[in-house]
């Protein structure tokens, strides 16, 4: 009885242990470096992007994972095991999205 609660107590309080260094960590590098003059331009990342290649990530994945499910669902039928050709396909379809995202995401950073 004690683990059932303990257990995610402990796995939730070491993650936020980890988030909570890293940010306060990452703020007194960002203050010693105002103190001692750096520009704050330095603190941009670059990053162009944003919400948008996230949601272009996530429904290209998604697709992926549809028409994997579709291929394990069809070769399941002409008699392929279905412990096989359901994972199988969903991760080959998944990770073709994937790799769709990317070169799609890298074709409107160009632009």
């Amino acid at each position: 009885m004690q683990s059932q609660i303990l257990i995610p107590l402990i796995i939730f309080s070491a993650i936020f242990g980890v988030f909570y260094v890293f940010l306060t960590t990452r703020n007194k590098e960002r203050l010693a470096l105002i103190e001692k003059g750096a520009d704050a331009s330095l603190f941009n990342t670059g990053r162009k992007g944003g919400f948008g290649l996230v949601v272009l990530n996530l429904a290209l994945l998604a697709i992926g994972i549809g028409l994997g499910v579709l291929a394990g669902a069809g070769l399941a039928q002409s008699g392929m095991n279905e412990d096989v050709s359901f994972p199988a396909c969903i991760f080959i379809f998944g990770g073709l999205g994937l790799l769709t995202s990317f070169f799609v995401s890298r074709k409107l950073e160009k632009e």
